[in-house]
């Protein structure tokens, strides 16, 4: 894999080639670069079928209460419904269960909610946090003499060893008789039964097997099938491609301050119609410090969103960021592609659920893309997921409606999602430095306001009031974005912004 990048992607290739498993990470991010030619093409392989066509004299493996696909968010959410409730889980994973291509910052508050569902102890918890800082800052390139660096407290400020999390998280879910863990299992197809589901499965050695349960948990992430097939091949409208390395030898680092969001330059024309670049960096603990360099965009643009492409640039531009010294050395990379989904309605509007299925993490696209994906989502709604599904399960009513209703769809997320449009850069609309200039008014009206704006905002619970009063201010401070709103989200886009606006005012948990 390494060789045939070699001249492509010379910066990649170079620094990969002294990564102990530079070979297997390339395989990885080859594979997650699949996803731009299915959602390009609208692939939608049939993986759900009717029970009636099950293989006859099909004999399983193993029965069990549920069956989750995809091991990284997917162990949090299995190893309460094992450990907490008791009922006996199956977790398939085409690889490694419990390994993350991503580290997570988080704050520690946030946290607790893994204390709150009965999971870890708060001893446990700490020993997860590798490091913390003790402030954050956010900050636009612009030239106008209007820049402001925003300063905000108690804000992804914990940075937590995401493997270390999640092994712990699996040792809790085995420790309980019947609880099992195939890796290097590939889901194949899942048939809906009257009393349950059948799911085939390959291991490593091409051998099928089949599996039985009560219903299946799809936590396969961006590239679940499940989720492809039963939206139509259109499981995503947005995305955020994220390339990084956990490093040390890079110099103009403070450790003990997070960078949140930094843009260092205009928009990058370089890939395409445009992207708006831009950078964090935390502390990541001895000695290492993590940086990401990431954009946001729809699924349907003209940009190279490869991840691939995103490293070459990464490597190309981190100088502009934080420079490397001649110690400099790569821990291990990071990547991902975080989801997103505009509901263009008063409510949810994406399909997460059917007879005996529920999604999950990024496989379910509810999460914000702006500073938590799916791992925020996910922790700040895991008591809540979890005991809801425990009473389904318990009622015997596992039909699409009931297990519909076991969303993290959170209304102020879905409304607030909608200023990552602001952040998709577009050359036939935007000059070449709107983005940042729009941001740097958002941080100037942040920071005119009480500090529990920003923190809100940057943790996805700024209520309504709230955000129709920063709204209101970036209006009158920079009045620009009203225009801007006509051209890039259009009618149809700003109509349905409007309708999540509504939706959240309307809704009983606002």
């Amino acid at each position: 894999m390494l060789q045939s990048i070699r001249h492509s992607h010379p910066l990649v290739y170079r620094h990969f080639s002294s990564l102990k498993d530079g070979e297997g990470h390339v395989r990885r991010i080859m594979e997650l670069d699949r996803y731009w030619q299915r959602a390009q093409d609208g692939q939608r392989e049939q993986v759900v079928f009717d029970g009636s066509l099950l293989p006859p004299g099909t004999t399983f493996s193993g029965e069990f209460d549920l069956i989750y696909v995809g091991g990284t968010l997917g162990v949090l959410h299995a190893a309460v419904m094992a450990a907490i409730y008791g009922w006996q889980v199956l977790l398939l994973d085409r690889h490694i269960a419990g390994k993350s291509t991503r580290d997570w910052n988080i704050s520690r508050d946030e946290l607790n909610t893994l204390q709150e569902a009965g999971l870890f102890t708060g001893e446990e918890i700490e020993d997860c946090i590798v490091c913390r800082y003790k402030t954050g800052w956010a900050e636009f390139f612009v030239e106008n003499g209007r820049k402001k660096r925003l300063y905000i407290d108690n804000v992804l400020d914990c940075a937590v060893d995401a493997n270390l999390l999640l092994d712990r998280a699996l040792q809790k879910m085995l420790e309980h008789p019947g609880n099992r863990v195939c890796n290097r299992t590939d889901f194949r197809r899942i048939y809906t039964l009257a009393d349950g589901v059948a799911v085939e499965a390959e291991d490593e050695n091409g051998v099928t097997r089949y599996y039985k349960a009560g219903m299946l948990v799809d936590a396969m992430g961006i590239m679940s099938p499940v989720a492809m097939q039963l939206n139509d091949g259109r499981p995503q409208t947005h995305v955020c491609p994220t390339v990084g390395t956990i490093a040390r030898g890079l110099e103009g680092v403070d450790n003990e301050v997070g960078e949140i969001l930094v843009s260092t330059e205009p928009a990058d024309m370089s890939a395409g119609s445009g992207r708006q670049l831009i950078w964090e960096g935390f502390p990541a603990g001895g000695g290492n410090y993590i940086t990401y360099l990431f954009f946001y965009d729809s699924v349907d643009s003209d940009n190279d969103k490869s991840l691939l492409g995103l490293f070459e640039t990464y490597f190309s531009k981190l100088p502009s960021y934080k420079k490397p010294s001649p110690g400099f050395a790569i821990q291990r990379p990071v990547y991902g592609i975080i989801p997103a989904y505009f509901h263009d309605g008063f409510s949810q509007a994406r399909v997460i659920a059917s007879d005996r299925i529920l999604m999950i993490g990024d496989a379910a696209t509810l999460g914000s893309p702006l500073t938590f994906c799916g791992f925020g989502s996910l922790l700040r709604n895991l008591p809540r997921l979890t005991g809801m599904l425990h009473e389904a399960l318990e009622e015997r009513r596992l039909d699409r409606e009931r297990l519909g209703a076991i969303s993290a769809y959170e209304p102020n997320v879905a409304a607030m999602a909608n200023l990552m449009k602001y952040m998709c850069y577009n050359r036939e609309t935007d000059k070449p430095n709107l983005v940042n200039e729009l941001m740097n008014e958002v941080m100037i009206v942040l920071d005119d306001l009480p500090p529990r704006y920003r923190e809100a905002m940057f943790k996805d619970t700024l209520q309504f009031e709230e955000l129709l009063k920063v709204g209101m201010n970036v209006a009158l401070k920079y009045p620009e974005v009203l225009w801007v709103t006509t051209t890039k989200l259009g009618l149809e886009g700003s109509l349905g912004m409007i309708k999540n606006f509504v939706g959240w005012a309307l809704s009983p948990t606002r």
